[in-house]
């Protein structure tokens, strides 16, 4: 199989912004059927009444529930594992809510896929998971790490399980866009943190290529990062607020909230230097050494010193128009200034 004619594809988290649109293009490849997992009924009814298509099934559960997760798994081909707790401040405040649903019900997701047969899994992940200073970010950082222990510890296994991390993507919830857009539509000041940030930039569209591409061709263990342009958090409000007719908005800073950071990396200089440029994204083969310690003392990593990272500082830097034509081009603030002239 080389592609979703025919196939079963599971979506943990399917009725998230990442969720949505995997199932969208699946439909359009000709898949089977989809089965949409999350423990929201409000969201799942909503979906059902859009897309309303046979091949889009709807299951009640939570990841942190094994057996609800395995009443999903029956039958898959595919597994999208894209189920988290995402904002940063409630995993400030929750930690261990965060730790049972990003690394222990991923766990609960990757041992059901294997026991089910699944051909291959692929984990969402995020830019926030590198040198983590957040809570959000480490449950993250051990939700790949679970990954590749289970790829390390079960070479025989049927089922490949990859990870595919990226930065912030344009709209999705809980994304600062449409922020600054409800706050012009209701005369108010574009409220930063710190103007000088940096954060990488992407659409939901621009994800879906790669998770599709980790699906047929990813090695165990693997990790695949989406390069992407970044820029200021004082430009994406100028670029949005331009967008809105609005040539010199209003923008007060409020100060950087707890576990921020200036700038996001994707990639470490650590990783850096095991990278392969695939030309639009890069792929980081995982480290399959054993656990013998002595490996560890007597071998170690020449070029680490000398590597640099792949951050959001030293990534192509946008400028206010070259923003403004990334942003436009989102079918929401398409929708946005539509309703706007």
């Amino acid at each position: 199989m080389s592609d979703f004619s025919g196939a079963t594809v599971t979506i943990t988290g399917g009725t998230g912004s990442f969720g949505k649109t995997m199932v969208e293009h699946l439909l359009d490849d000709n898949v089977g059927t989809v089965h949409v997992f999350s423990r929201d009924e409000a969201k799942q009814d909503e979906m059902r009444q859009k897309l309303a298509d046979p091949r889009v099934k709807f299951f009640i559960g939570d990841v942190r529930d094994r057996d609800s997760v395995d009443n999903a798994m029956t039958g898959t081909d595919f597994v999208f594992h894209a189920a988290a707790l995402k904002q940063v401040p409630s995993c400030e405040f929750f930690p261990d809510q965060a730790v049972k649903t990003n690394v222990v019900g991923s766990q609960h997701v990757i041992e059901s896929a294997h026991a089910h047969g699944v051909r291959s899994v692929v984990c969402l992940s995020t830019d926030k998971a590198v040198y983590p200073v957040n809570a959000m970010g480490m449950s993250k950082a051990l939700m790949e790490k679970t990954a590749q222990a289970f790829a390390r510890n079960n070479p025989g296994s049927a089922t490949t399980v990859s990870i595919t991390r990226y930065g912030n993507v344009m709209y999705s919830r809980g994304s600062v866009i449409p922020l600054f857009v409800r706050q012009i539509q209701e005369g108010k000041p574009l409220t930063v943190t710190e103007p000088r940030m940096t954060r990488f930039l992407m659409s939901l569209e621009e994800s879906v290529d790669l998770v599709k591409h980790a699906f047929f061709h990813a090695e165990p263990g693997d990790l695949f990062v989406k390069k992407a342009p970044a820029c200021t958090v004082d430009t994406l409000a100028r670029a949005v607020a331009s967008l809105m007719g609005i040539e010199e908005p209003e923008i007060r800073k409020i100060g950087m909230r707890h576990g921020e950071k200036m700038y996001e990396t994707l990639l470490s200089p650590e990783e850096m230097i095991k990278a392969t440029d695939r030309g639009d994204y890069f792929r980081v083969a995982l480290d399959a050494r054993s656990p013998d310690y002595s490996k560890y003392v007597e071998d170690g990593e020449d070029d680490v010193a000398d590597a640099s990272d792949f951050d959001s500082d030293n990534t192509e830097q946008m400028t206010v128009e070259q923003a403004k034509d990334l942003i436009a081009a989102l079918p929401e603030m398409q929708a946005v200034i539509g309703g706007r002239t």
